[in-house]
């Protein structure tokens, strides 16, 4: 496929809620360089158990100031149903139009159980849709390489049909650099009739050490060959961030060619990689790389 003639495909942003005033004026400068790519909207992330409310609420208050359409992240694990439907009010009366549901991160420690009303990203996702309709676009996570904690990928599989048949109106990817695995989810979403549209999450390599320790934890894989190579440039981060470029645009370009719905990408409050990659694919329409 031809993506110079096709639809502009949509991006989109996420980012996390600073923790100081300083962080939060990075932040602006940062989300002002990445609303000049015209993304769909940013998303904010929300810590298990609301551990980030009220920072979140903060950044969300801000964005919607400036006009700029958000998507708030909404964990489950931990917070009640009453407080759930307050929040969704609150954000409702913000003119928010989209969420991002999920279960959020079990306390370490922890097992299923007795850690609110809601344990699982479905029963969130039903309650959002019976308690308002078709008020918010929910989107929901999903896992190519298969969520660290499930049984086996059967069972993953099975678990995102059920954030997709309790009202699930499209989904965001953890992040992964084959594309087949992507490639090989949506066949597998597809035998089961999930029909949603599966957005790839992208993250932007930039450090080595961080993104290598992340990954083990969430069960992104990252090839042998990118890690072989990154191992090679060790302390030298403007290699590391010039390969890591080329490698994640040649991704993404892949993923737009193929079909893809569009990119969401994990920026980390970051703008300088991501405009790069944006940059070097022509997104916005017509964009080129300085």
């Amino acid at each position: 496929m031809d993506t110079a003639n096709q639809e502009t495909p949509a991006i989109s942003f996420e980012l996390f809620p600073p923790k100081t005033e300083k962080g939060m004026e990075k932040l602006k400068a940062v989300v002002s360089r990445l609303n000049t790519l015209k993304p769909e909207y940013f998303s904010v992330t929300y810590g298990a158990g609301g551990s980030t409310q009220e920072r979140t609420f903060a950044t969300v208050d801000w964005l919607r100031g400036q006009g700029i359409d958000t998507a708030p992240h909404l964990s489950c694990i931990g917070t009640d149903k009453d407080e759930i439907l307050e929040i969704l009010k609150r954000y409702q009366t913000q003119g928010i139009r989209r969420i991002v549901a999920l279960r959020g991160d079990l306390p370490s420690g922890a097992g299923l159980g007795g850690l609110g009303e809601l344990n699982f990203a479905n029963e969130l996702v039903a309650l959002i849709r019976q308690s308002f309709g078709e008020d918010f676009h929910i989107e929901v996570a999903a896992y190519p390489e298969f969520h660290p904690q499930a049984e086996n990928a059967h069972q993953d599989l099975h678990n995102f049909k059920r954030k997709v048949d309790s009202g699930a109106h499209g989904a965001i990817t953890q992040y992964f650099y084959n594309a087949d695995a992507y490639w090989r989810f949506l066949d597998d979403c597809k035998q089961r009739n999930i029909e949603i549209p599966i957005v790839p999450g992208i993250m932007p390599i930039t450090n080595y050490s961080s993104l290598a320790r992340f990954s083990d934890a969430c069960g992104a894989e990252i090839p042998r060959w990118i890690r072989k190579r990154l191992e090679s440039y060790g302390d030298d981060l403007d290699s590391i961030q010039q390969f890591g470029a080329e490698v994640v645009t040649t991704l993404c370009r892949q993923l737009l060619d193929g079909g893809a719905p569009g990119l969401h990408f994990y920026t980390m409050n970051q703008s300088a990689s991501v405009m790069q990659i944006c940059a070097a694919l022509g997104l916005p329409d017509g964009a080129t790389a300085s």
